[in-house]
């Protein structure tokens, strides 16, 4: 699935193609999405110009002079911009067209993404019970300290929650608790408010260098220009089982947390 990073990279891709751009059509050819596509979304659109495209957890905003257009990849989605109109291929489900000639076009083989329109995002029911950024000042040790006391939760289950922070996934929390040297099993409630500033700082090095190198490509994702991530290449412990941990080279295990596969370090990891 499309992570904080994967989401960022599309959007940093995406902003100087698009802003600025007066919209022709939307051209839905797969309402069923995640949520079905409302059928007066085409009519809202049309000659709106994009003002700003912005990013809240793993949802794209694409914002214009009447709403927002509110915007999630799902487990397998992509926007790709074409300058110029190419025949849609089976799982590009719509496009959004401009008076350029230019498209932004959506592709989705799993059908998990969605598309929303809004008047006022922040009390858009999808977003106004997320959590802060993990790469703004709100998100702080401090913050963590506060959210985790008397929580029997996993640490890694808490990263996790969208209520507490907002667009942090299964990869970069794998990586962030092998970074801090925390054990992602370990009780919330019983992580010292040290380690927690050290949990904040790994969360964000690992997001900025995953958006670095344009997020992780590990089946589907790719960017706006339709290239691949790199981010993979320099994973530590995630989809690694039965190698080397590359402090200790003692193996990385797995185990399931909260319903997804969890990869840690037994040794370096407490």
């Amino acid at each position: 699935m499309p992570e904080l990073p994967e989401v960022e990279t599309t959007r940093r891709g995406l902003e100087p193609l698009v802003v600025g751009q007066t919209i022709r059509s939307l051209a839905v050819r797969e309402p069923r999405l995640r949520w079905p596509v409302e059928p007066s979304l085409d009519r809202r659109l049309r000659n709106r110009t994009v003002q700003a495209l912005s990013r809240r957890g793993k949802y794209l905003l694409m914002t214009t002079g009447a709403g927002t257009l509110l915007l999630h990849l799902g487990m397998s989605g992509s926007l790709r911009f074409l300058p110029e109109r190419r025949e849609p291929s089976r799982h590009d489900h719509f496009d959004l067209e401009f008076l350029s000639g230019a498209m932004l076009r959506f592709n989705d083989p799993r059908r998990f993404g969605s598309l929303h329109w809004c008047a006022s995002p922040e009390a858009h029911w999808l977003l106004e019970n997320l959590g802060p950024e993990p790469l703004g000042a709100e998100f702080s040790g401090e913050y963590l300290w506060r959210v985790s006391r008397g929580r029997r939760v996993a640490i890694k289950t808490l990263l996790m929650n969208g209520r507490i922070v907002a667009g942090l996934g299964n990869i970069y929390a794998n990586e962030a608790l092998f970074r801090a040297g925390i054990h992602p099993s370990r009780s919330a409630g019983r992580v010292s408010h040290k380690r927690l500033e050290q949990l904040v700082d790994a969360v964000r090095d690992v997001l900025r260098e995953a958006i670095r190198a344009g997020g992780t490509t590990l089946q589907d994702f790719v960017g706006g220009d339709g290239k691949p991530g790199y981010f993979q290449l320099a994973l530590d412990v995630y989809g690694k089982a039965g190698e080397p941990c590359a402090r200790c080279k003692r193996p990385i295990r797995v185990h399931t947390i909260g319903q997804r596969a969890t990869y840690y370090c037994a040794s370096c990891q407490r």
